[in-house]
């Protein structure tokens, strides 16, 4: 959908799967990736690295994010930012939404 308007409701792509994580994409340019990602209590996004800058945007539930080595206790409303290269893990503390923003070129 590159140079289109687009209105949603993320919460109407929230799904959740037992003991499992579910990641959609729902828009790709050649600038952007938009990414909602559901965790069930307990999962984690072990330690990776981002190679081009992203946005990490709580929307639901609480995660203990580890960016660069430093820790966070993230909630909604959180924002966190990361430069390409950054080492990054997510724990979900509780059920946990979360729109990932891949920033490209």
């Amino acid at each position: 959908m590159p140079d289109q308007i687009m209105a949603l409701d993320l919460s109407s792509l929230a799904q959740f799967a037992q003991g499992g994580i579910v990641s959609k994409s729902f828009l790709e340019t050649d600038r952007v990736k938009l990414v909602l990602f559901c965790m069930e209590a307990g999962q984690q996004l072990s330690e990776h690295t981002a190679g081009m800058p992203a946005v990490i945007q709580v929307l639901q539930g609480q995660a203990a994010v580890t960016l660069g080595g430093q820790a966070y206790q993230a909630a909604p409303g959180w924002l966190l930012y990361l430069p390409a290269g950054t080492v990054h893990a997510v724990d979900a503390r509780e059920d946990l939404v979360f729109l990932l923003t891949l920033l490209r070129g």
